[in-house]
């Protein structure tokens, strides 16, 4: 049996469109540089409103990734 242990950082992706494109653009940002995600869990959903209007949609993640 093998044993693994996983890493957890904090992530906030952001689109003007929508959470889901939001969380999306985080996890591919993220997989530039860091190697064996594993799994993403979304912690917050928020938004950037400025006179009335939603600007930003910002979706806050808990990103796992394997250690060596």
């Amino acid at each position: 049996m093998s044993e693994s242990v996983y890493k957890l950082i904090g992530l906030v992706g952001t689109s003007p469109a929508s959470w889901e494109i939001a969380a999306d653009n985080a996890v591919e940002i993220a997989s530039t540089s860091l190697k064996d995600l594993r799994v993403a869990e979304i912690a917050k959903l928020d938004m950037t409103v400025e006179n009335g209007k939603v600007t930003d949609f910002r979706t806050r993640l808990k990103l796992s990734l394997k250690t060596d």
